[in-house]
């Protein structure tokens, strides 16, 4: 079960609008499989309302509507009645299972909290809704308390609750106490569904989960990036993963889709995914050293089960200071050039003394630099900015005048836009849609390098994503100036297509 648009949700800074529940509640459910999605917590907003009658409406005409989860709380019948005016059909109702938490944050006895406990289930059955109960606080309440976790479940067996759900909410659980715990559950209550949720304050969500699995949890939550409440929850894709390889289960997932889910949340959640974050990080199939690409041209010996076109990626080796002759063999062969030994030798050389001064080389940089040290002729770029003027004004939306030739035939233009490069990439997308009639690449990532320091003269990297026909790379410019930096970065990218150099253009 993938609690994003719930428990992900509790990141600090994260709101999601209702168009984008939707999208990646659609996303979940239907591209990578997962068997449910938690969606919302009862009575936190209007607009955390619509949300859910959005998904649920969906939901009921795709057939995915019991999947449909809502976090519900004990308080007689608000939730419950909140949950069935969005149209949803199962609760996640959360209940206090440490005594700890009962009395001092409720201030009720066990007895008492039961009754109210008991109260809200009948009547979420009696509106026609499906009960999964949360104990929260769980772990600490079988360390401190388990008579009273022990009394609760026995109390509420004959309840019709289709998952007792067990979360280490505090994230206070290692490995080793998660197999003692669960199986003393499982012991118990041989007959029950059990789910598990870990959080990840000590680094072990994922070690947790596991240890569940291997204690016969029958049901798992996750999160897409790991996101949730302080150091967040088990994080899918690497759930996924290790269930696959290391447990050798099946699941519904579709492993093909987990680095598409991950980028729309990214995007919608702006919280950045850590470039080492295992399977969807930007660098996790990146090989750097030059001794793993020579392996890797050697029968794959530095590869793992965890090949990235599994995952719908693909290898990449790094440009820098640690390159070999390997990692730009391996580029070269992507884009179809060929170097004598000789060649092959200066064209490292100067990547790895960029690599020294802390630029970022790219795949795409590559025609440039051999042909700088080859001393080739000057490239016959097809695509030249002639002119260019932008305004920044207060009160007003920048403006951008350009003047670009392509093919040798000037284009001169002008846009407004939000801002100075919106302005400018405006402008040229008119000249290629309107005056060309040609399709203008998508701008998928925008992302700004400036060295700490404080000094305003020093180089501004930006590199840019984009997509053309089915293909994603990456171009970079170098300035002083970030927009300078980024239309630099724009006119390499058209001119990459204009000369066809990344291969499959």
């Amino acid at each position: 079960m993938d609690t994003t648009l719930r428990d992900g949700e509790q990141t600090s800074g994260v709101s999601f609008v209702p168009h984008e529940k939707l999208m990646i509640a659609r996303l979940l459910l239907h591209d990578v499989r997962v068997d449910r999605v938690e969606v919302a917590s009862a009575g936190v907003s209007e607009g955390e309302s619509l949300s859910v009658r959005n998904i649920c409406e969906w939901a009921n005409r795709h057939g995915f509507l019991d999947r449909i989860e809502v976090l519900g709380f004990v308080d007689g019948k608000v939730s419950v009645d909140w949950i069935v005016n969005t149209g949803a059909k199962v609760i996640n109702l959360l209940a206090k299972g440490s005594e700890k938490h009962c009395v001092e944050q409720l201030k009720k006895t066990a007895e008492q909290h039961l009754r109210d406990i008991i109260e809200t289930i009948d009547y979420a059955h009696a509106q026609g809704l499906s009960v999964n109960l949360y104990l929260e606080d769980w772990s600490n309440g079988m360390k401190n308390s388990p008579e009273y976790v022990y009394n609760l479940v026995d109390h509420l067996l004959d309840k019709n609750i289709l998952r007792f759900m067990l979360p280490d909410t505090l994230g206070v659980l290692n490995p080793l106490q998660v197999i003692e715990y669960m199986r003393k559950m499982k012991r118990r209550y041989p007959d029950v569904h059990f789910d598990f949720h870990a959080h990840n304050d000590y680094d072990l969500a994922v070690s947790n989960v596991l240890a569940a699995v291997l204690s016969g949890v029958q049901g798992l939550h996750t999160t897409v990036n790991g996101l949730g409440e302080r150091a967040g929850n088990a994080s899918l894709a690497s759930v996924q993963a290790i269930l696959h390889d290391h447990f050798n289960a099946i699941t519904s997932i579709d492993e093909g889709r987990l680095n598409d889910v991950s980028r729309v949340v990214e995007t919608y959640s702006a919280v950045r995914i850590p470039e080492n974050k295992p399977i969807v990080g930007k660098n996790v199939f990146t090989q750097v050293a030059g001794v793993h690409a020579d392996g890797d041209r050697k029968n794959n010996l530095y590869s793992n089960e965890l090949i990235p076109e599994r995952f719908g990626r693909e290898r990449e080796y790094a440009l820098g200071k640690m390159s070999g002759k390997s990692n730009i063999f391996k580029n070269l062969e992507k884009l179809g050039y060929t170097l004598s030994e000789q060649d092959m030798k200066e064209v490292t050389q100067h990547i790895i003394e960029l690599g020294d001064r802390k630029e970022l080389v790219t795949i795409e940089d590559l025609p440039y630099i051999v042909s700088d040290v080859l001393n080739t002729a000057q490239r016959a770029d097809k695509v030249k900015l002639l002119s260019y003027f932008v305004t920044l004004s207060q009160g007003l939306n920048p403006v951008a005048a350009v003047k670009l030739e392509v093919n040798g035939v000037c284009y001169e233009v002008s846009s407004s836009g939000a801002g100075q490069y919106d302005a400018f990439m405006r402008a040229i997308r008119m000249i290629y849609k309107e005056k060309l009639k040609r399709v203008f690449p998508m701008l998928l990532d925008y992302e700004v390098t400036i060295p700490p320091g404080g000094r305003t003269q020093a180089l501004v990297q930006t590199v840019i994503v984009w997509k053309y026909h089915d293909r994603m790379f990456r171009t970079r410019g170098l300035y002083p100036d970030q927009t300078e930096g980024a239309i630099m970065a724009t006119i390499k990218m058209l001119n990459l297509i204009e000369n066809d150099k990344i291969k499959g253009f």
